[in-house]
This record gives C-alpha cells, sequence and structure tokens, in this order.
C-alpha cells in the first residue's frame, strides 16, 4: 500500500466516523443556540440506532429489500423527536434542571434501548443487517487521484449530513427563523417583549437536536456496526457536545471540530491495520479520541462564548 492510498483511506474512515458526529453536533447547535443545554445527545444517539437497526430488520424481513435502510433513518430520526420531547417537555415547560434532564436521557434510552432488543430478539444486540447503506461513488470525481477514493467515494448519510450542515448554516444565520431562535437563546426577555414566543422557539430547538441526534446514531448503525446493541454509541453523544463546544455553537466550526475528532477515531481503527499496533495494547487506541477531546476541551473552553442564557428556564412573569 503506497502512501496516496494510505492517506485516502484514512480520509475516507474519517468521513466515516464524522458523519454520526456533526448530525449530532448540529442537533446540540440547534438546542442549545435556544438556550437549552442537551447532555442528552448520547442518549438520543442511542435512540436513533436502536430504531434503525428494529425498523430495518423488519422491514428487511416485510420485503423491502435495499430500500429497508431509509425506512430505518426516518425511523431514528422519530424515536429521536420522541425522546427530545421528553427533555423539552421537563426542563421548558416544567423547568427542571436541564443537566440532570439530560442525563437521565442518556440512562433511560440506553435501558429502554437495551431492554426492548432483548425481548424483541431474545438477544443482547440486533441481528446484523442483511440490507445496509452502501458507498456511492460520485462519476468522474471518485477517479480522481487521493481525494477521489477519499472524499467522493463516501456513503449517502455523508451526503446527507453536508446537506445538513449548508442548510444548518443558512437557517440559523440568513433567515428570520435563525435570528428569533438565536434571540430566545441570548436574550428570552427581549425576545419575549418584540414578540416572539420563547417556548415554541425553545421546543423548536430541542426537537431538532433528537431529529438530527437520531440521525447520527442511524448513521452508526446502518454504515459501521450494520446491528445494535449496548455499546454501538460509546461515547459519541460526549464528543458531539465537546464539538459544539468546540466549534463555537456555529454550524461550519462545529462540522471542522467532528472532523477533527473523526480523524481521532478514524486514527485509532487505521492504526490497528499495522504489525507495530500488535505491540502497543488496544486500550491506547480507545483511549485517543477522548484524551484528544478532553485536551480540546481544556483549551477552548475559556475561548467560546456559549448563548448568554443558555441553562436558564425562561419565565415569563420575571421578566
Amino acid at each position: 500500500m503506497n502512501a496516496l492510498e494510505i492517506i485516502g483511506q484514512l480520509l475516507n474512515i474519517t468521513l466515516v466516523f464524522s458523519t454520526a458526529l456533526i448530525f449530532t453536533a448540529l442537533g446540540g447547535v440547534f438546542s442549545e443556540r435556544s438556550g437549552v443545554i442537551n447532555i442528552g445527545l448520547e442518549g438520543l444517539m442511542v435512540s436513533g440506532a436502536f430504531a434503525a437497526a428494529v425498523v430495518t430488520e423488519y422491514a428487511i424481513q416485510g420485503g423491502l429489500g435495499k430500500s429497508a435502510p431509509w425506512l430505518g433513518l426516518v425511523a431514528a430520526m422519530v424515536f429521536g423527536l420522541l425522546f427530545s420531547l421528553l427533555h423539552a417537555v421537563s426542563t421548558i415547560t416544567f423547568k427542571a434542571d436541564q443537566t440532570v434532564v439530560g442525563v437521565v436521557i442518556n440512562i433511560l434510552a440506553l435501558g429502554l434501548a437495551v431492554y426492548l432488543t432483548k425481548n424483541l430478539f431474545s438477544s443482547g444486540q440486533t441481528p446484523t443487517l442483511k440490507y445496509v447503506f452502501k458507498k456511492w461513488e460520485i462519476p468522474y470525481l471518485s477517479d480522481i487521484p487521493l481525494l477521489g477514493k477519499g472524499l467522493f467515494t463516501a456513503y449517502p448519510t455523508t451526503y446527507l449530513v453536508i446537506i445538513a450542515v449548508a442548510i444548518s448554516y443558512v437557517v440559523l444565520y440568513k433567515t428570520p427563523f435563525g435570528l428569533r431562535l438565536r434571540a430566545v437563546g441570548e436574550h428570552p426577555s427581549s425576545a419575549d417583549t418584540v414578540g416572539i414566543n420563547v417556548t415554541k422557539y425553545r421546543y423548536i430547538g430541542v426537537m431538532l437536536s433528537g431529529i438530527l441526534a437520531g440521525l447520527g446514531g442511524a448513521t452508526m448503525t446502518l454504515t459501521t456496526t450494520s446491528s445494535f446493541a449496548h455499546n454501538t454509541i460509546s461515547g459519541q453523544g460526549f464528543i458531539a457536545i465537546a464539538a459544539v463546544i468546540f466549534g463555537k455553537w456555529n454550524p461550519l466550526g462545529v462540522a471542522g471540530a467532528a472532523i477533527f475528532f473523526g480523524f481521532a477515531q478514524a486514527l485509532r481503527n487505521f492504526a490497528q491495520l499495522f504489525d507495530w499496533a500488535s505491540q502497543i495494547p488496544n486500550e491506547f487506541f480507545y483511549m485517543l479520541p477522548y484524551v484528544l477531546t478532553l485536551l480540546v476541551l481544556a483549551g477552548a473552553v475559556g475561548r467560546s462564548s456559549a448563548p448568554a442564557a443558555l441553562g436558564e428556564p425562561y419565565d415569563p412573569a420575571k421578566r
């Protein structure tokens, strides 16, 4: 394997791992831009991964064939939305502590998913899916040396996440909706004074986070693992939270941060293909993405400026 092939493969693996992180981190942006902390991104990813695996499996049994993963993708969005509604009702309507609710969502989603998996399949994981997403090659571009196989031969979810980043940026910074969403996260009382419904926009922000994080979880199931188990999502939601902070709550910055963390995960997997890696304990490779996450957060938190009202419940009576 020559140097160009190595770099191309590393780029491709980075895209595979980054896609799920970008989807989930974008969800975190919408929630936190509206003023609601969402520590529950891990749980929302779990719900999406579970729904995608189960619905895809039953769709395959029902004869949908290669169309089944797309139905699983839709199911992941629905499940992510439902779990995010639990978060929204608890934190926005009943003004519960946002961090505590996020932790509860993480525990609830994982426990419920594992319980249902064991009941549906009499096993700790779903069957290996016969049909999952295959990589698409962009004609002509995929033939470019180095970049062709690295960047233009990818899963459909990777192309979807690129579109999602562009749409998220336009929505947040170029539309009245985005301006209002950011306003309720910065100065909810001022937004309320000019007629913006703070509760409505915060609900929308949290619900969008559930949909996008559900897509992130489904991406793991339908491209990487081909099944759901208790460890299918193992910390990616928390890495996505780090990407939100490192990316300064901006969709473009968040995408760049997620690619960086995706590269760390890709490097871990890619390094193990070489003979010299056998001399290093596997645990060191698995530590790499999380160690980098801690280092980045330690250096970035003080330089990042979160939405001013992030984590603060809004009470119209006290405006």
